[in-house]
């Protein structure tokens, strides 16, 4: 798991721990349901999963995995 600087600053390591056992179960978080649905058959498929969750203080954070499964990042929207 790789995360940008900005994480690391501003989002506590087990709120970011909590939301990547979420990512990783298939809980998506708060993301759209065109990319909740995206993920679901990136499952089967092999494509890039997507999710969006908040911190307590209602940071808005992403965790991204590529679809070849190679990194897993956690960003800041602003970092994309």
């Amino acid at each position: 798991m790789m995360a940008t600087s900005d994480v690391l600053l501003q989002i506590p390591d087990y709120e970011v721990q909590r939301a990547l056992a979420r990512h990783l179960a298939g809980d998506w978080g708060d993301c759209c349901l065109e990319d909740a649905e995206a993920n679901n058959a990136a499952l089967q498929t092999g494509g890039r999963l997507f999710s969006v969750y908040h911190t307590a203080d209602g940071i808005t954070f992403w965790i991204i995995t590529e679809a070849d499964r190679s990194a897993t990042t956690v960003l800041l929207p602003e970092n994309y």
